[in-house]
């Protein structure tokens, strides 16, 4: 592994081993489940706005899958077939985990800066959170020449990830849009701000549907950014 790549492994493993991500990520928190599903309907409606729903025969890869767990997530949400997805990983014992979680899924380890597929091979590759793991700036320049390498013409890219750094987090950093675009410059679409600050949503409790979609207004308090980026024909 490179310097980078070992940093990015040690953050996800200390992750596991503490298990604090599970906890704040918990579905069992109201702002977390409302946090989801409004991302889950703005992929819907973007996806299907670009003529890209029902999935049918399209392929889909996921770059950073982790144990499977957001690729089947998506599948389930627009109702496409698993046996056209794969997801691939850099840490052998997620991967791992994610082929008994969810043995229908073809999970596979691979280094994204070097992704063992044909170009055009996918129609839409997921990157979810991903890029704001990677703090290597070089790095990240290969991952995002990999994936566009390997969409399709006409294909495109599912964008959803950090905008802001986190101080509380020195493992991940916030890449906002004119970055996305210089990463992708072959690649066109809009990003949108989207999700509630996490920390203000876990807290709001009984009033979730009240209080995030009112937080929501204030610009600012929306952490992430969502989009559809498309490859020209």
């Amino acid at each position: 592994m490179s310097d980078e790549q070992a940093r990015i492994a040690r953050a996800y493993r200390g992750y596991e081993e503490s298990q604090a991500a599970t906890g704040r990520w918990s579905l069992s928190n109201a702002g977390n489940r409302r946090a989801l599903a409004e991302r889950m309907a703005a992929t819907r409606r973007l996806l299907a706005a670009r003529g890209l729903l029902p999935l049918g025969s399209r392929r889909v890869l996921e770059v950073g899958c982790g144990s499977g767990a957001e690729l089947a997530r998506f599948l389930a949400a627009v109702d496409a077939d698993p046996a056209r997805a794969v997801g691939v990983d850099l840490l052998p014992e997620r991967v791992e985990a994610g082929h008994r979680q969810a043995p229908e899924l073809d999970l596979r380890v691979m280094n994204a800066e070097r992704l063992d597929f044909a170009a055009a091979s996918f129609d839409l590759v997921l990157a979810i959170t991903l890029f704001s793991s990677i703090r290597d700036r070089a790095m990240a320049a290969r991952v995002a020449a990999e994936i566009e390498r390997v969409i399709a013409p006409s294909g495109a890219l599912l964008w959803y990830d950090f905008r802001y750094d986190n101080p509380r987090n020195a493992d991940v950093r916030g890449v906002d849009a004119a970055e996305v675009r210089s990463l992708f410059p072959h690649l066109r679409g809009e990003l949108a701000a989207i999700t509630l600050l996490p920390p203000l949503s876990r807290r709001l409790g009984p009033l979730t549907p009240v209080l995030y979609p009112a937080f929501s207004l204030v610009p600012r308090l929306r952490t992430h950014l969502v989009g559809i980026l498309e490859k020209a024909a």
